[in-house]
């Protein structure tokens, strides 16, 4: 039996929807019924009475594609209470109070009869960094659609410029000439392999020249080489010798002068009677 071909339905056929993508979450907030703004100024907490609220239950902050939605459930039966919603070219649906970092006024809507209604309420968060991630869960949305715009700028303006076609056509070739080093290497040594001998003799290594030694000197003359050795002789030592012995003769001689000038000084002198007691009586 031939099986029937398969029908694809029209749910599969319609574009699948976009995922979810929480955000930010806080399991803590609180909703105020907030009078209506009487000028254009901002709005203030202290015209509030914070420490009554009409409505407690969980906050969170979803990504669907180009929208974001702000959700208000209940704690327990995770039923819907409130949303509002962030979308590109539309006003913010948050906004700050003057007064506090804690407190903003949040814009609701509400399909009704399909009719589509909007609403202003007080929104409290506990902590200021609850109220800190609260704002920064909503910028990153901003930021992520900027983001995706100019991409799809680009894209728009990259298709409307002609683009150059670098495909071949038929019939076209591409010669790539490549220089493999190794090859090369191979080649040289085959050839230098297969070579004759009479050419690897004449391809001999250069010789290193250098510079013979210098000649030895020409021999002399046994009589130069007798005087050359003579003079060649220390002369201290004939010296030191003759000095020693004339120093002797001179201080034998000195000594004997000496000796004799003594004798001589000892025979001039005249006896002189002065000191003679028996001269003088």
């Amino acid at each position: 039996m031939e099986k029937e071909p398969v029908v694809p339905n029209e749910q599969e056929e319609t574009e699948t929807e976009a995922l979810e993508l929480v955000l930010f979450q806080v399991p803590e907030c609180y909703v105020y019924l907030i009078p209506p703004r009487k000028s254009a100024a901002s709005y203030r907490a202290d015209e509030w009475d914070v420490n009554k609220w009409v409505w407690e239950g969980i906050l969170k902050v979803i990504s669907k594609g180009e929208e974001c939605i702000i959700r208000l459930e209940d704690k327990n039966t995770s039923e819907l209470y409130a949303r509002a919603f962030l979308r590109n070219g539309e006003p913010h649906p948050v906004e700050p109070v003057i007064d506090s970092s804690r407190y903003f006024v949040l814009r609701v809507e509400e399909n009704i009869d399909g009719r589509l209604r909007h609403a202003f309420i007080g929104l409290g968060f506990r902590e200021r960094t609850e109220a800190y991630d609260f704002q920064a869960a909503l910028h990153d949305h901003m930021k992520y659609l900027d983001k995706k715009k100019t991409a799809e700028e680009m894209e728009h303006k990259f298709q409307q410029t002609s683009s150059v076609d670098y495909s071949l056509k038929e019939g076209e070739t591409i010669v790539l000439q490549l220089k493999n080093k190794t090859a090369e290497i191979v080649k040289s040594k085959v050839s230098e392999n297969n070579s004759s001998p009479e050419k690897k003799a004449s391809k001999k290594e250069p010789l290193i020249c250098i510079k013979p030694p210098p000649p030895p000197l020409a021999p002399l003359s046994p009589s130069a080489t007798v005087d050359k050795s003579s003079s060649n002789l220390p002369s201290n030592l004939n010296l030191e010798g003759t000095s020693k012995h004339e120093a002797s003769e001179s201080t034998e001689h000195e000594s004997k002068e000496t000796s004799s000038s003594g004798n001589q000084s000892t025979q001039d002198i005249p006896d002189d009677d002065f000191g003679d007691f028996q001269t003088a009586v």
